[in-house]
């Protein structure tokens, strides 16, 4: 328990429990078991908040666990996953199926990776994963919509989504009855939803406040998955640069406050105010049409932003980087996405923001073309 005004420290688990390791194989990703994620850390109640309340949250700092080198990440070191198809996939997954994984070695606030030469940025370090807990009724409504949409395709690999699991089911010190309701309605912790949870926005960083709906007494906030960076949209799906670290919070209420600002399905936030100093990019451009099928969408901005991943992908190709280490990249580097057209019929237009400053060598276009090198690979399966 915590009350209005306090400041603490939370210590987080990378959100595999550390099933991943700083090796050159990407067979610990996949072979990484889910069932156990994300391990979060929490409940934290808060004294007085009640359903209708607004819980305001500041992150005052954060970073991998201070002076440690080990085998967790965090300890000096995180990774980058794309995740196989079969057990999850990623955002390019239909051309990416297979496992991959970079680790990165963490340089104070720089980080750099055996698996990708030629790179090294600043890191916009975040957790990726928090939120309070939801009320019976919130909960019941997310099961309840959720296993519809995976009934209108069952057998569909990704799945379209993830109910609730017994198996590993993390219950802190609940026992008995409890701990079997637990385990049997659940919310897997993949997804966004109304009371927060998995937002994996990269901004959410020193300094951001957020306004997280109130749904049971005392709040009861929970979290971690800290990433030490990430593009928007983390599109290889475990895309941050994975980590367990340490997330110093103080929080306080604003009584009343979802029916006073109409925050009434998800929470809102101020962008944190530290950030590396990226100033030149080369954007890549998508739009909503599929040229593999000569298929148009109507306004699908997600069609359109694989658009313009699959453009850049191939565009640092021609450098000399095979397309999984791009994919990589592209994941956890701090790129910026953005939906730049959606009213345009039929095509939505979503472009893709690559700091140039992160590469060691000029990747601008010239009159003289690219010159392509022999950049090695990142971490494959066996």
């Amino acid at each position: 328990m915590v009350r209005p005004g306090d400041e603490f420290r939370v210590e987080c688990r990378e959100w595999t429990d550390a099933q991943i390791g700083n090796n050159d194989s990407a067979n610990d990703v996949r072979d990484v078991d889910l069932s156990v994620a994300h391990v979060l850390s929490g409940p934290i109640g808060v004294d007085g908040a009640e359903p209708g309340d607004l819980l305001v949250v500041d992150i005052l700092d954060l970073g991998p666990v201070p002076q440690q080198v080990g085998g967790a990440p965090g300890q000096g070191w995180g990774y980058t996953g794309v995740f196989a198809k079969a057990n999850g996939g990623g955002f390019l997954t239909d051309y990416f199926p297979d496992a991959y994984k970079a680790i990165w070695d963490f340089h104070g606030q720089v980080a750099t990776s055996r698996h990708l030469p030629g790179v090294r940025y600043t890191g916009i370090t975040h957790p990726g994963l928090f939120g309070t807990a939801p009320s019976a009724d919130l909960l019941a409504t997310w099961n309840r919509r959720e296993q519809a949409l995976i009934d209108t395709d069952p057998q569909r690999v990704p799945p379209l989504g993830l109910p609730p699991l017994a198996e590993n089911v993390i219950s802190g010190t609940a026992s008995g009855e409890v701990a079997q309701r637990i385990a049997a309605e659940g919310a897997r912790t993949v997804p966004a939803r109304e009371n927060g949870g998995n937002h994996d926005i990269k901004n959410f960083t020193r300094g951001a406040r957020v306004f997280y709906p109130v749904h049971v007494k005392d709040a009861k906030l929970s979290g971690g998955d800290l990433h030490f960076s990430q593009g928007d949209g983390e599109i290889t799906f475990c895309g941050a640069i994975e980590m367990g670290g340490f997330i110093d919070f103080h929080v306080d209420l604003i009584k009343g406050g979802m029916e006073k600002y109409g925050v009434t399905t998800n929470p809102i936030f101020m962008p944190g105010n530290v950030e590396p100093r990226y100033s030149e990019f080369l954007s890549f451009i998508g739009i909503s049409v599929d040229p593999d099928t000569d298929t148009n969408y109507y306004l699908d901005a997600t069609v359109a932003y694989r658009r313009a991943c699959l453009n850049a992908v191939e565009y640092l190709k021609k450098w000399g980087y095979t397309g999984e280490q791009a994919y990589l990249l592209l994941g956890s580097a701090p790129i910026e996405g953005r939906v730049s057209g959606i009213v345009d019929i039929p095509n939505a237009c979503c472009s893709l923001y690559l700091p140039t400053a992160i590469f060691d060598f000029d990747v601008r276009p010239t009159m003289e073309g690219p010159v392509k090198k022999e950049r090695g690979q990142c971490a494959v399966t066996s």
